[in-house]
């Protein structure tokens, strides 16, 4: 064979290549086609789902709850957002940026490193809840791998302890746990969204896709309550515990037209914006919950079942000499022998003796029915979780001293909204109001006769003397108003009885007389030293309160109406 010379290519060959070269093109693009054009059996629809699968979720879309406001639209509580700092313990854990990490976060690398160990087996843990989303920021700006931020709200209480034991708190996961954030809970709750997203291999956000469902915030909630009353009432409560060394108290004030409540506070109280300083006892709304024997402050029902038997007025005289009775082997006394006097200078000497007589005479029954028609024993009706109704009795057969100690007060007991709510009876002209703890939209709700309007009458000028010259509670006197009230101080209930030197100093007074707005009850538990007593632990404090809410009521003082008043009845032609 010659060198150099080339063979012919058989023609088949050449063929045989080219048809291979268009097979294969045409695969190529049978494969592009089937891939990304063509909708069958793990064609284009099937990768585009497994891509969806592998990198497309659904996120919550967080929703904040209703605003909590006072009657004039002062913010109580308002949801803002937050950032949660969460791991992936599966990532973060053989991390070499831990104590980094423990640094921006603010804790110790042992304490991470512990709480890495308990979370090894799962694939999320959070790292810090509730955030300031600048904080955050600083903390996901370092770019640590297994460490993300996840948008969350937090509920902040701008008036803080003023207001908590009414408003309540949330827990950690923004729901209501005490108060009216767990009354309202459903009301004040918002509904999630859902929206799309493109997240990569690490869990990160790429980009939002869109929004499948909006988030809704919660409604917002009026309440009641002035919240410049709340601070006043805060203040002087406060002041009292520290002038009586007392250990709690509550003060609770009413609109006696309409039964909202417009004041409500309690000592001890607690921070509800720190979540790590709050003590059960005084997360309690005593105000509501906590009873008492109600003493003094329920000797005006006694009366008032007195003069509805028509057997007493207000001017029939009572023997109380010689200032003691024995009812079976219990000797009632008074602090002093008043003699022969009124049933309204009972009522304002407070006198045991003269309601002893009283009672001893009506029988148990037109007591309790009365103690009854004013709502005690039975919930006030506000909705308030862990409100307590109270115990009135209902014997089936009563002892003389049963129903006489019931007569003033003791034997039952009450909250102090309960006595208050009582008191707007004799406020509103024989009306008992329906309480409320939200703003009413009506001027004048309906309420519930319990007695006669004259009656009611006559009670507020026997409650005015009480403050009166020769009362048992001239401390209770508001500058430039005409008040009215009744002082209480019971005995507490020891393990061996009634203790001697335990005591309940109680005030429940309408403010002012003429017409009145306001009903205040105020309730001091266990007061130290001599000034132990209703009008001189409880009813100063009723004074200051009712001045301050009467002002803010811009309620016009008996003083300025006489001033008013005064040209109209000089004679004609006069200077």
């Amino acid at each position: 064979m010659t060198r150099g010379v080339s063979q012919p290519v058989a023609v088949w060959r050449f063929y045989a290549v080219i048809a291979l070269l268009c097979s294969l093109l045409a695969l190529l693009v049978g494969t592009l086609l089937s891939l990304q054009v063509l909708d069958i059996d793990r064609g284009y629809r099937f990768l585009q789902d497994q891509g969806v699968m592998r990198s497309v979720r659904t996120a919550e879309i967080p929703a904040s709850r209703g605003m909590i406001s006072d009657r004039r639209g002062e913010p109580l509580a308002v949801s803002t957002p937050v950032v949660s700092l969460w791991a992936d313990p599966q990532i973060l854990k053989g991390s070499k940026r831990l104590s980094e990490l423990a640094g921006a976060l603010g804790m110790k690398l042992q304490t991470l490193e512990d709480k890495l160990l308990r979370y090894k087996n799962k694939q999320f843990m959070y790292l810090q809840r509730h955030s300031m989303p600048a904080q955050a920021r600083k903390v996901l700006d370092r770019q640590i791998e297994g460490v993300y931020g996840k948008r969350e709200y937090r509920r902040f209480y701008p008036a803080g302890e003023v207001a908590a034991h009414l408003v309540g708190v949330t827990n950690v996961d923004d729901k209501g746990i005490t108060g009216l954030e767990l009354a309202y809970d459903d009301w004040l709750r918002g509904t999630p969204g859902k929206k799309k997203v493109i997240k990569d291999l690490h869990g990160e956000v790429v980009r939002d896709i869109g929004i499948i469902q909006a988030a809704r915030p919660g409604k917002d909630l009026s309440l009641s309550i002035d919240l410049r009353l709340q601070y006043l009432q805060h203040r002087e409560l406060h002041r009292a515990m520290t002038i009586t060394g007392a250990v709690s108290g509550s003060i609770v004030t009413l609109n006696s037209k309409t039964g909202e409540v417009l004041g409500m506070v309690n000592y001890p109280a607690y921070n509800p914006n720190s979540r790590n300083k709050r003590s059960l006892g005084a997360m309690r709304n005593r105000a509501m919950i906590d009873v008492y024997e109600p003493g003094s402050t329920l000797k005006p029902l006694t009366v008032v079942a007195a003069l509805e038997s028509g057997r007493f007025s207000t001017e029939t005289i009572i023997d109380t000499a010689p200032g003691s009775i024995l009812v079976g082997k219990k000797l009632l006394t008074d602090p002093r022998d008043y003699g022969a006097i009124s049933v309204s200078r009972i009522v304002e000497k407070s006198s045991q003796v003269g309601i002893t007589k009283i009672a001893l005479d009506l029988g148990v029954d037109p007591i309790r029915q009365v103690f009854d028609r004013f709502g005690l024993g039975r919930l006030a009706g506000t909705g308030f979780p862990g409100e307590s109704g109270g115990l009135l009795p209902n014997h089936r057969s009563w002892s003389p001293i049963e129903y006489v100690n019931l007569a003033f007060g003791y034997g039952l007991n009450a909250t102090p909204l309960q006595v208050a709510r009582a008191y707007t009876a004799f406020a509103n002209a024989g009306v008992l109001m329906q309480v409320s703890l939200l703003a009413l939209e009506q001027e004048k709700p309906d309420g519930i006769r319990v007695i006669d309007p004259d009656i009611a009458r006559q009670m507020i000028r026997v409650l005015e003397a009480v403050t009166q010259e020769h009362g048992t509670a001239q401390k209770a006197r508001v500058p430039g108003y005409d008040v009215a009230g009744k002082t209480g101080t019971v005995y507490k209930v020891g393990t061996a009885g009634y203790s001697t030197d335990r005591y309940v100093a109680l005030f429940a007074g309408i403010a002012p007389v003429n017409d009145p707005q306001i009903v205040t009850v105020v309730v001091i538990n266990e007061p130290k030293g001599k000034a132990h007593g209703g009008g001189s632990a409880a009813a100063p404090v009723f004074s200051r309160v009712a001045e301050g809410a009467l002002r803010l009521l811009r309620v016009p003082s008996a003083k300025a109406e006489s001033v008013v008043a005064a040209p109209e009845s000089r004679p004609r032609g006069a200077a």
